[in-house]
């Protein structure tokens, strides 16, 4: 039996319409992070992350293809970070101290998840509610991991401007580790450059400036550090050096993402210490962080120690940590897949 041309078009259009249907939710990913990304806003927010509640101030502006950002904690630590293109700025009243150190300029100050064409091999977006939140219209997106080696998140977008309004991570049973909520978000055409100046004053603060170094040569780079494993979909995205502070000598400075999570590790030379009697230098111990999102794991190999940090779970810091050497090997998934 042969369709009719009508019947023929109907059913394209309806396969089309549900594909339409199936990329909408990650369409408003993209609508989100565009909106954070180019509009000028002004808004307070509250961050619940390991076990304390801080309320904090974001403002954001594009002007001449130049961003600004300026993070102000609003409770009692008067902490304060402002971005000007590449440069970053952290005010810490309580040491007395202000930090200074690049980095790039697409990285805003509060991140949320990006999507990309590779994302949904990792997750699973959907689109799971339309409801009101602070008086206002939302999409209720959520992005779930599919292996144990990432977070995911519950994100309330607002209908008619795509600006987050609330934001979940959440761990493999779905229970939220970290939650920023806004009480107040104004779009504006216009921000002055005195909302970019600290309020905090500097008198007598200890500058400290966080320079990243290019790295040497590859003939001069002894060693050349790489992952001989990695998490699917993760793969290096940054190499540098970096000097630390208390360090004296730069460190290797290494980035690994899966598009939406991402792991900085650091290699530095371990400063030694008097061997045992015997001559035999101790086993090195690993150590392991947790607090609230954050996870850092840390380790000895080659004489070096290796830090690796990310808004990740332990397994998964642990598991880039203790795979990174010195050679050139190529980063395989951890069954092999390259």
């Amino acid at each position: 039996m042969r369709s009719s041309p009508g019947l023929l078009a109907l059913t394209l259009g309806c396969l089309a319409a549900g594909c339409a249907l199936a990329d909408e939710p990650a369409r408003w990913l993209e609508r989100m992070n565009q909106a954070l990304n180019t509009r000028n806003y002004d808004g307070t927010f509250s961050h619940w992350h390991g076990g304390q509640v801080e309320m904090l101030r974001i403002i954001h502006r594009v002007q001449d293809g130049t961003v600004s950002e300026r993070l102000a904690s609003l409770d009692g630590s008067g902490r304060e970070f402002i971005r000007t293109g590449a440069s970053l700025a952290c005010y810490l009243p309580d040491k007395r101290t202000v930090v200074v150190e690049q980095r790039p300029q697409q990285e805003p100050l509060v991140g949320f998840p990006a999507v990309n064409d590779q994302t949904a091999n990792y997750y699973d977006i959907r689109e799971v509610d339309r409801t009101r939140f602070n008086r206002r219209d939302t999409h209720v997106i959520t992005v779930t991991p599919k292996d144990e080696f990432r977070y995911g998140y519950r994100l309330w977008i607002d209908d008619s401007t795509a600006m987050p309004l609330k934001s979940q991570l959440c761990d493999a049973r779905g229970r939220v580790i970290e939650q920023i909520v806004f009480a107040s978000l104004t779009l504006a055409s216009h921000l002055s450059d005195a909302l970019f100046r600290p309020e905090v004053s500097t008198e007598g603060f200890r500058w400290v400036r966080d320079t990243q170094l290019p790295l040497p040569a590859p003939e001069a780079a002894a060693p050349a550090w790489s992952a001989t494993q990695l998490p699917p979909g993760f793969r290096m995205t940054v190499r540098s050096a970096q000097m630390l502070p208390g360090s004296p000598q730069p460190a290797d400075h290494l980035v690994f993402s899966d598009g939406v999570a991402s792991v900085s590790v650091f290699v530095e030379v371990q400063q030694g210490g008097p061997l045992p009697a015997d001559g035999t230098p101790p086993a090195p111990v690993a150590e392991v962080a947790t607090l609230g999102s954050s996870s850092a794991f840390s380790t000895v190999v080659d004489g070096h120690k290796i830090t690796a940090v990310g808004e990740v779970p332990p397994a998964t810091v642990q598991f880039i940590a203790t795979q990174v050497k010195a050679q050139g090997a190529a980063p395989v998934g951890p069954r092999g897949r390259r």
